[in-house]
C-alpha cells in the first residue's frame, strides 16, 4: 500500500524515531520547493523577506518546516499546517495580534483553495500561535536540525525544551472539539 500525504504523520508517540528516520518517512511525499504556490513562499519563506525585515515571525524553508511537523506530532493536513505554523510562530516570542491577524486573513482568503483556512484551521492556528508563546522551548524556526538529525524526536524535543505533555493537553482539547477532523483524531496514534 502506497501512504499518501493524508495518511502520513508521526505522532508524539513514535518518540523513539531518530529525526533522520523520521524524515524519511516523509521522502517519498515531499513536495519541491518549487511546487509551493509563490504566495505560500512570499509569506512563509524566509527568502523572500526585505532584507532586516522579517515579514512573518517564524518563517521557514521546507526542510525545517518538515522537521516541525515531526516534532510536534502533526501530519499534512490543514488543521496540522495551521497548528505547526501557529505553534511556530507563537514560539518566536514576536508574534503580536497584528501580525497573527494579517497572517490568518491571508490564509483565510488569498492563499489557494487547497491550502485555504476555513473557520476551524482558523481557530487551531489561533490556538497554537497561544500555546507556542507559553511553550519554554526555543524558537522552532530558529533551531539548527543539522547535528540534532541522530537524536530520537523524544531527544530532540527534551534538547529544545518543547514540552511533550503541554502538546498533549492541547492535543486531547482539539479531539474532542473537531471529532470530525480525521487530523485531530489521530493525534495519540
Amino acid at each position: 500500500m502506497t501512504l499518501s500525504f493524508r495518511d502520513w504523520t508521526v505522532p508524539l508517540s513514535q518518540g523513539h524515531l531518530t529525526l533522520r528516520e523520521a524524515a524519511t518517512t516523509l521522502e517519498p511525499l515531499g513536495v519541491p520547493q518549487h511546487d509551493v504556490p509563490f504566495l505560500i513562499q512570499l509569506v512563509e519563506n524566509p527568502k523572500y523577506d526585505f532584507p532586516g525585515i522579517e515579514v512573518f515571525s517564524g518563517a521557514t524553508d521546507l526542510h525545517t518546516h518538515d522537521f516541525i511537523h515531526m516534532l510536534l506530532g502533526r501530519g499534512l493536513l490543514m488543521k496540522d499546517e495551521a497548528f505547526v505554523l501557529g505553534f511556530t510562530m507563537g514560539s518566536t516570542d514576536r508574534c503580536g495580534a497584528v501580525e497573527e491577524k494579517l497572517y490568518t486573513l491571508i490564509a483565510k482568503h488569498l492563499y489557494p483553495k487547497p491550502y485555504r483556512f476555513g473557520d476551524e484551521e482558523e481557530r487551531v492556528f489561533k490556538d497554537a500561535v497561544r500555546l507556542g508563546y507559553i511553550s519554554d522551548c526555543r524558537s522552532l524556526a530558529e533551531v539548527d536540525y543539522a547535528p540534532l538529525m541522530d537524536l530520537t524526536l523524544a531527544q530532540v524535543r527534551q534538547q529544545i525544551g518543547l514540552e511533550e505533555d503541554l502538546l498533549r493537553a492541547y492535543y486531547g482539547v482539539e479531539k474532542r472539539r473537531y471529532p470530525q477532523a480525521r487530523e485531530s483524531q489521530r493525534l495519540f496514534d
